[in-house]
């Protein structure tokens, strides 16, 4: 707002000068402000309506109740004297972007945002019948050359429903939010999430990405905070496999320096008026864990260890796995947010989007991260193409994800050196990136001897 002066004619730019690097990426780029395509008066309105016309405002409720920058930069391409070609090449992550929403919005094709109930239970049906031929051919060979590679698929397409019942939660499944509610209460329930219970919080997630203190999941945690957690907690968080198991954990007791559970009404996660949704997830998430158990009488424990306990750990770590590397992992650092630095759209631009070969279309393309974050209505079969059209609007705030072969091993060495890389941001700061602890595993080392 300092490069604005308010005048009887509006919001106008002052003169031309040379801005203050906001983080620690330093950027020689010259900046100009022109005042946003919002009105102030409507910066505080939901985004994902920017850009329609008054009557569709009315008619669309997005549920999303975040803020637009009132100023965008527009990058001055006219180098400077004696200015290098990679000078004029740097790109600052945290530096506001240059467009907004409404032209994000605008570059998508309108047919993205249709949802198609009979196609969103074409997916779910092919799900489920691989799920149940899987198991059922697991059980009939029932030799162990062939249960490493049941678990392994069979982990897989646990995870697919977990990215359908995800659809649900969002509400891109279809438009009636009765559907929704039950399909993704029995996809959800089937694999031991409280549909609701997650559903809340993954809003809540949404909402607020990128900001340190009020993001919900796999946000960073302050030194200070991260300085309180006992050796056996930094342990686990920050080596792997174990770190890619935490997400039942995560399911009971939240995040480190956040409080309630995913399954309690009364958690500070929840409404009042939300309550009986909880409860509804919370009893549907104990019959199936009661149903489990009455089968493991039936087959045996060692039967449904192999056909059911081994496959839903793999889902987890799929679950652990890509959501971690959508929010971490790339080359340049990326920021975090704070007070007034953070808007909707800034901290949705600090996402990444994934290749995963194959496994793309196993589930359902969420690896298209980025403006599944800005805009969670669009259905996920029409992501690829939304995604697409974006690009030129999106520029350099798009990171074009490395190519995979047919299984995204490469992502293996981007997650193993952000878990070592990645440990904490510091307590101040309204723009902040990832420090590492230089420390931590050498006490681990110790703590091993």
């Amino acid at each position: 707002m300092a490069n604005l002066v308010l005048s009887e004619c509006g919001i106008r730019p002052l003169p031309r000068i040379y801005t203050t690097p906001r983080s620690n990426f330093v950027s020689k780029s010259i900046f100009k402000f022109r005042p946003s395509l919002s009105s102030p008066s409507s910066k505080t309105s939901s985004p994902l309506a920017i850009g329609l016309n008054s009557r569709d405002r009315f008619r669309r409720n997005w549920g999303l109740n975040v803020s637009v920058p009132l100023t965008t930069p527009i990058v001055d391409e006219s180098p400077l004297e004696g200015e290098h070609e990679e000078d004029k090449q740097r790109f600052d992550p945290g530096a506001p972007p240059p467009f907004n929403l409404a032209d994000i919005r605008a570059a998508i094709p309108k047919h993205c945002w249709v949802k198609n109930p009979w196609k969103s239970m074409s997916y779910v049906v092919r799900d489920v019948a691989i799920v149940f031929a899987l198991a059922a051919g697991a059980a009939y060979l029932n030799n162990w050359i062939v249960w490493p590679l049941y678990w392994l698929a069979q982990g897989t397409m646990f995870w697919a429903l977990f990215v359908l019942g995800h659809d649900c939660g969002h509400g891109s499944f279809s438009n009636d939010p009765r559907l929704n509610s039950v399909v993704g209460h029995l996809l959800h329930s089937s694999i031991l999430v409280p549909y609701h219970g997650w559903r809340i919080s993954h809003r809540t997630h949404h909402q607020n990405h990128g900001h340190v203190e009020n993001d919900e999941s796999w946000h960073p945690m302050s030194e200070k905070i991260y300085q309180s957690l006992d050796k056996p907690t930094r342990f686990f968080r920050f080596t792997l496999p174990l770190v890619m198991l935490a997400y039942p954990f995560y399911l009971w007791a939240r995040s480190p320096g956040k409080k309630g559970s995913h399954y309690h009404p009364d958690s500070d996660l929840f409404l009042p008026k939300e309550k009986q949704d909880v409860l509804t997830s919370t009893a549907c998430w104990t019959a199936m864990a009661a149903l489990l158990i009455c089968l493991s009488f039936v087959v045996g424990p060692i039967q449904m260890l192999k056909l059911y306990v081994v496959p839903y750990w793999i889902n987890v770590m799929w679950l652990d796995f890509v959501t971690y590397l959508h929010h971490h992992g790339h080359e340049d650092k990326l920021p975090w947010y704070r007070g007034k630095e953070w808007s909707y759209l800034r901290g949705g631009l600090t996402t990444l989007d994934r290749d995963y070969g194959l496994i793309n279309n196993i589930h359902h393309d969420i690896g298209t991260h980025v403006i599944h974050h800005l805009f969670p209505q669009i259905p996920h079969y029409h992501l690829v193409e939304a995604t697409e059209a974006a690009k030129p609007v999106l520029g350099k705030y798009y990171r074009e994800p490395d190519k995979s072969g047919p299984l995204p091993l490469h992502l293996l060495e981007i997650l193993s050196k952000s878990i070592k890389e990645d440990h904490y941001v510091s307590d101040e700061g309204d723009i902040v990136y990832y420090k590492a602890d230089p420390n931590l595993y050498g006490d681990i080392k110790v703590r091993a001897n």
